[in-house]
């Protein structure tokens, strides 16, 4: 996954990303006042999980356990990582281009992304489905010579 250095939230660079899951809804269409003041303040949110399960000088593992209608709070992505989900479900996701997607799970699933230098993704995760969504999420540190992003 890769969001070009472009504007955060263009159209363009949201474009190339390999997001899961259906767009319902563009340009902020059906979002709060409140959810698009959380995404104006998201660009230092690094908590990518709902726990840090382990965390080496390589890697962080995050877990996310959501129930039917939790949510984890839009947060940024500037390290390499991978997510598998662990349980069958449902989400809805909002980025901060203003898109939202809804996406179905099978156990097993899992998507890889990487980042270039000053390249990111900003967005949530909402379950909407009737079962609890498990994640388990493992970011890779970047090494001292590799020019990628950094977690400020």
């Amino acid at each position: 996954m890769s969001v070009s250095k472009t504007r955060p939230g263009s159209t363009s660079a949201m474009r190339r990303l390999p997001l899961a899951g259906g767009v319902t809804a563009t340009d902020f269409e059906g979002w709060s006042p409140e959810l698009r003041a959380e995404f104006a303040g998201a660009e230092r949110n690094y908590q990518v999980g709902g726990k840090l399960l382990s965390e080496t000088d390589r890697i962080k593992v995050w877990e996310i356990r959501l129930a039917p209608g939790e949510r984890l709070p839009a947060h940024k992505h500037v390290l390499d990582y991978f997510w598998t989900v662990l349980t069958a479900g449902e989400s809805e996701q909002h980025t901060v281009d203003g898109t939202t997607r809804r996406v179905s799970y099978e156990p097993g699933a899992t998507r890889h992304y990487t980042f270039g230098p000053g390249e990111y993704l900003v967005h949530d995760l909402c379950n909407v489905g009737t079962t609890e969504l498990i994640f388990i999420t493992v970011e890779h540190h970047r090494v001292s010579d590799d020019p990628g992003p950094r977690q400020i």
